[in-house]
């Protein structure tokens, strides 16, 4: 028995396993679909209906795989934020709390596709960013969910660092900042034309590098 069957996981050539890659082209598609229409023609303007006919799937495929148009403009986030928390849980323990958010970060965006099935590449978080912050129902909706997921940081590093969330504030304060630094490159990156995995990665890692100075060291020179 291989190790794919051990875990639960079809092998290739078998009709499950066969299955399961139709299932997730399927879904690829519809999300690439939509993605591509929502950013051309406006979220508000597509319907589902446009969706599943350019993918020559019906109404209850679409529905098969997202609940409504909103979940497939955070399918993408949600890949990348799942694999970011699986990321944090396995930082070594010695790292400091701001540093293993930073690895695990980084790390996320090299292999968000492990986790959330998609091939999350660079267009498709341009793509879904730009929906997002372009679309007030949607960008409010993000800012919710994102409460909830600095939550589950804050926590899992106060578990980490053998801390009480609910006395110690230093988790909740270094997530808040680590937060901010990533919402500013976000920004940045989405406002340059044709940027790439590359360029959102340099950008994160020169402002997740300033996080410390900037709060602890003086600004003042000689």
């Amino acid at each position: 028995m291989t190790r794919r069957q051990t875990a639960g996981v079809p092998a290739p050539g078998t009709p499950d396993g066969l299955r399961e890659r139709r299932k997730r082209r399927t879904r690829e598609a519809l999300l690439h679909t939509a993605l591509r229409l929502f950013t051309t023609q406006g979220y508000e303007r597509t319907t589902v209906d446009e969706i599943v006919e350019a993918v020559e799937v019906s109404q209850r495929t679409f529905f098969r795989y997202f609940a409504n148009k909103e979940a497939v403009v955070f399918a993408v986030q949600e890949a990348v934020d799942g694999r970011f928390l699986e990321e944090l849980r396995r930082r070594p323990a010695a790292e400091a709390p701001v540093e293993a958010m930073r690895r695990a970060a980084l790390n996320a965006w090299n292999t968000a596709s492990e986790t959330g099935g998609e091939d999350v590449t660079a267009e498709l978080k341009m793509r879904a960013y730009r929906v997002i912050e372009s679309t007030p129902a949607l960008h409010a909706a993000h800012m919710r969910r994102h409460i909830g997921l600095e939550q589950q940081i804050a926590s899992l590093i106060a578990e980490r660092e053998g801390l009480d969330l609910e006395v110690d504030p230093r988790p909740r304060v270094a997530v808040a900042a680590f937060s901010g630094v990533m919402r500013l490159t976000g920004q940045l990156w989405g406002r340059r034309k044709d940027a790439g995995e590359d360029t959102l990665r340099e950008l994160t890692e020169l402002h997740l590098d300033q996080l410390g100075p900037a709060l602890s060291g003086s600004w003042r020179t000689a």
